[in-house]
């Protein structure tokens, strides 16, 4: 009786101790996600901060068009690079993809719609889309434009060259959306982050995982700030720009585009796969291909391959 007596004590004890352990694992837990959340949250206040000065330091102009306003950086001599950002930029985005060519063209660099401070034209389509650059350019006095295009900049910047060829000396898609091969049974509605993400701090929370969502540093939260004041065109592109040329296929003649064409593009961009250049580029009847082995999205450590690229498709086609 008395051993059985003992063995219920050393179960009880045990089971105090299991118990104990379990109770400083979850409360130990609970402190690292805290003290996650406060240290993004601080990170986040400084990130927005500095976002917001960097914004301050670019020479903006806005000007009214038929619909409302457009923002842009418009810098350099030259002949026009129009640079047309991807998702979450900007003005800033736009310009600093090409800021290095401000020696040698005059770089204009606009914000496309909801991004910035440009208000949208109708229901922002890729279509209205170039309409708006048509309309900046006859403001502007500028006849014709090379158009450089990033990311999901890509299909606002093909469509302007199928709608307004006689404005386009070239055009340059820089690890930039790509049409589809043949039209789709299926595609995504929506290709873009979800809303209740579409915030400075959620971004910061998820920041860590840029690397395997987008194949880019998680350092790359701090180019994307002040996300409020992009968070209307980054719908915009995930609900119009990103799915237009899957869902809109036969509206997308590439074979029919009568400007030449430079695609630059690093084979281990996993945000716009190298992949769909492959399956794709025989549909561009006037084009120059130039690949990098690495690079990632923006194609880093390949700025004087790409920079003779450029002149050398800028002066080829001036």
């Amino acid at each position: 009786m008395g051993d059985r007596k003992k063995g219920f004590k050393m179960t009880e004890i045990k089971r105090k101790a299991k118990g104990g352990k379990m109770k400083w694992f979850v409360f130990g837990f609970l402190a690292v996600i805290v003290l996650y959340l406060l240290i993004q949250g601080i990170r986040c206040m400084i990130g927005l901060r500095k976002s917001q000065e960097k914004l301050r330091s670019y020479e903006v102009s806005t000007v009214t068009l038929s619909y409302g306003a457009m923002t842009y950086v418009d810098v350099g001599e030259g002949d026009v690079i129009l640079s047309v950002h991807g998702i979450f930029g900007g003005y800033d985005q736009a310009y600093d993809s090409v800021q290095n060519r401000v020696t040698k063209n005059r770089v204009l660099a606009p914000s496309r719609f909801g991004y910035l401070g440009s208000d949208v034209r109708g229901e922002g389509t890729p279509k209205e889309q170039a309409a708006a650059f048509e309309e900046l350019l006859d403001h502007l006095n500028i006849d014709r434009v090379f158009v450089l295009a990033t990311s999901a900049g890509g299909t606002p910047a093909i469509r302007f060259a199928l709608d307004y060829p006689e404005r386009v000396k070239g055009l340059i898609l820089y690890c930039s959306a790509m049409p589809v091969n043949e039209k789709p049974d299926t595609y995504l509605e929506y290709q873009a982050p979800p809303e209740p993400l579409l915030s400075d701090y959620a971004m910061y929370l998820i920041s860590p995982l840029m690397p395997i969502l987008m194949g880019m540093p998680a350092s790359t939260v701090e180019t994307i700030l002040p996300v409020a004041d992009r968070k209307v065109g980054v719908v915009l592109d995930g609900k119009h720009t990103n799915p237009d040329m899957e869902r809109n296929y036969n509206d997308y003649p590439i074979e029919e585009l009568k400007v030449p064409v430079l695609i630059l593009h690093s084979e281990d961009d996993t945000l716009a796969s190298f992949e769909k250049v492959e399956k794709v580029k025989h549909r561009f009847p006037n084009l120059t291909l130039v690949t990098f082995p690495d690079g990632g999205h923006m194609m880093t450590g390949h700025g004087m391959e790409i920079d003779r690229a450029l002149d050398d498709f800028s002066n080829t086609n001036r």
